[in-house]
């Protein structure tokens, strides 16, 4: 049952990619790859996707799938070139890439952790499980700023124009992924509530509208 799976990792290229999918697909995570698709929750503040592909797997697969890449990682840590960029990170840098594990590749996470315990920071699992938890909690939280999407969704739907009902749902229904798996709506209730008058509107003026326009042809 594939149809309920969801992005967990994008790539830029297929070969790194395939690479991860084997390496799930022989610990027992069943996997998708696919191109990149535009997603339905895409907010409206010019989010665009840079990578080519993706992988998809069971939301419930993720903890899993984060831990088996991590372990995967830590053999390479002792390859490091002596002017990778990270090396030259304070230590302030690196506890950001801690807590926005999120926006960094799994190697990157890996070795900012054993770089900050080789200067002497303390870097322990329960540490690390809080740093995850307030970074979810910041990115749970709504989009912020939708009055410009709110305000022309009114305008189209008045006007007859089926952008509206499109602004509408997606302020109504567009939900984001968090790092665990979790899907959460991108945008506060009024937003939302916003969005589904806005959709009703559209979905009831739309259709008169066009026939509107084909009687007054005719």
């Amino acid at each position: 049952m594939t149809e309920n799976f969801i992005a967990f990792k994008n790539f830029p290229t297929r070969i790194q990619a395939k690479e991860v999918e084997i390496l799930l697909n022989n610990n027992n995570i069943k996997t998708v790859l696919a191109d990149n698709i535009a997603p339905v929750d895409i907010t409206f503040s010019g989010s665009t996707l840079q990578n080519q592909y993706e992988i998809k797997i069971d939301p419930a697969d993720f903890a899993k799938a984060q831990e088996i890449l991590e372990k995967d990682t830590e053999n390479l840590l002792n390859q490091v070139d002596k002017d990778y960029y990270l090396l030259s990170f304070s230590n302030e840098e690196l506890y950001d890439v801690l807590l926005k594990s999120d926006e960094w590749n799994v190697f990157d996470y890996k070795l900012a952790q054993k770089l900050l315990t080789e200067r002497g920071k303390n870097i322990d699992p329960d540490m690390l499980a809080s740093l995850k938890k307030e970074r979810l909690k910041i990115l749970a939280k709504p989009e912020e700023n939708q009055k410009p999407w709110i305000m022309a969704g009114y305008l189209f739907s008045l006007l007859g124009g089926g952008i509206g009902i499109v602004i509408g749902y997606s302020l109504w229904t567009s939900k984001k992924t968090l790092p665990n798996g979790e899907r959460v709506y991108s945008y506060n209730d009024a937003d939302r509530n916003h969005g589904k008058t806005i959709f009703i509107l559209g979905t009831i003026i739309f259709p008169l509208a066009l026939l509107i326009r084909i009687l007054s042809v005719d």
